[in-house]
Parts: C-alpha cells; sequence; structure tokens
C-alpha cells in the first residue's frame, strides 16, 4: 500500500507553497483568514524574516502567528509562559496558529490530602 500524499483543501504542499499569501488565505477558514487579512504585527514579521533567512534556533512569543506553508519543516522554539516548547512545523499544521502546539498548562498530580481535608484524612495522626 502507498504512502498517502498530503492534501491541504484539495491541493497539495508544492502548490500550496508556490501560491500567494492572499491565495493561501482564501482556503483557511475564517479567524486565520482574517488574522492574515489584518496583517502581521511588528513581531510576527520579525518572526518571518528570520525564518527566510534560514536561521536555527528560533525562539519567539508569537503564539497567535498562523502556520504559513514557507514553514513546513522548519524548527521553532514557542514560548508556553515558562520555557521555550520545540516544534518542528508539519504539513498538517497549516492554518492552525503556534500556540496550539506549545501548551500552557501541564499536568497535575496531587499526593496525600491534607490534615483536615476529607473526613478519612482524620484518622491519620497529626505528628
Amino acid at each position: 500500500m502507498a504512502k498517502k500524499e498530503f492534501t491541504f483543501y484539495g491541493k497539495t504542499l508544492e502548490e500550496v507553497q508556490a501560491m500567494s499569501l492572499e491565495e493561501f488565505a482564501k482556503l483557511l477558514p475564517s479567524r486565520p483568514r482574517r488574522s492574515l487579512k489584518r496583517g502581521f504585527t511588528g513581531p510576527q514579521k520579525i518572526l518571518l524574516e528570520k525564518l527566510r533567512k534560514g536561521k536555527q534556533n528560533i525562539e519567539t512569543h508569537c503564539r497567535n502567528m498562523v502556520i504559513l506553508p514557507e514553514m513546513v519543516d522548519k524548527v521553532i522554539n514557542i514560548h508556553n509562559g515558562k520555557t521555550f516548547v520545540m516544534v518542528k512545523i508539519s504539513p498538517h499544521m497549516l492554518g492552525h496558529s503556534l500556540g496550539e502546539f506549545a501548551l500552557t498548562r501541564g499536568n497535575v498530580s496531587h499526593s496525600a490530602p491534607g490534615i483536615g481535608a476529607t473526613r478519612s484524612s482524620s484518622a491519620i495522626s497529626v505528628r
């Protein structure tokens, strides 16, 4: 069985990468299309310049940046509020925002309940 070729709304990756930004925006759902239509902010422009220059280890706080076809196969470190999370951009991420792939909330694992927390904790000695 042959590997299934990636398509984005019926277009191959090569066709999508050859499109202009306006043509690509027409393929997207309303929220990212509206974001691209309004234009890029200052930090987003800086991020795009770094990507186009081919820099490595790019770190960004632009969690609201829409993933564009020119970002595919690049590695970007996205800030999650505490550290930078390394994310490799794949074709399936097109049209999503960078922040969706750097989660800000970690898993919470609690230990034993504190004194006075529940009825069952009254059986535990205070000492």
